[in-house]
């Protein structure tokens, strides 16, 4: 058995997995998720997501208890941090986090100058089999990954994340970009549902 196992929920005295739920989802109050890409120069996103939305808060402040120990945080925001951005590699945090702690909204963002807008299918799939000598050509759904046009990119990422049974029904879904010279978040895309529009 690990070293580690003391630190899981599941090896403390007394554990129900309802009751670590309801204590996750009362100690860490998130109610959306930023997914936006992992280039250090879009790092300023989960603060401008929460300014944009106004009723959020990030970084926050952490919560310790008596002992000192880490037991919450007041964050609103989660951060979710991949490669372009991109939402296919997103949808699993997704379920994950309304489980654990329900969720309001997920905010794509896309960024300008964005590694992902460097390159094409064939380029990174050329340049692999002769430097990998490995043939990724039916890998991954390539317009999950590549950036052609911005506002085509965050239309396909919260049609794919609307899309995902994964997804609560009651997400808000939002496409934003995000200039990283100017830090100024841009309104692309709006998926929300009927019953929680303004």
């Amino acid at each position: 058995m690990s070293n580690f196992v003391e630190f899981t929920f599941r090896a403390q005295p007394g554990y129900s997995e309802p009751a670590a739920r309801e204590l996750l989802t009362t100690s860490i109050p998130v109610r959306t998720i930023a997914i936006y890409c992992f280039d250090p120069r879009a790092a300023g996103v989960p603060e401008a997501v929460a300014d944009h939305f106004g009723d959020e808060v990030y970084p926050g402040e952490l919560i310790h208890d008596e002992a000192g120990r880490m037991v919450g945080a007041t964050a609103t925001v989660f951060p979710l941090v991949i490669g372009g951005g991109r939402a296919a590699d997103a949808l699993r945090s997704i379920t994950v986090s309304q489980y654990l702690f329900g969720l309001e909204r997920v905010v794509v963002v896309h960024h300008s100058f964005c590694g992902a807008s460097s390159f094409t299918e064939e380029g990174i799939v050329d340049s692999w089999k002769r430097e990998q000598h490995r043939d990724i050509s039916s890998l991954y759904d390539w317009d999950g990954i590549r950036i052609a046009d911005f506002e085509q990119s965050l239309n396909y990422d919260v049609s794919l994340i609307r899309k995902s049974p994964g997804t609560p029904k009651h997400l808000e879904i939002y496409g934003l970009f995000y200039n990283i010279d100017s830090g100024e978040l841009t309104e692309v895309v709006r998926d929300v549902p009927a019953k929680t529009a303004p």
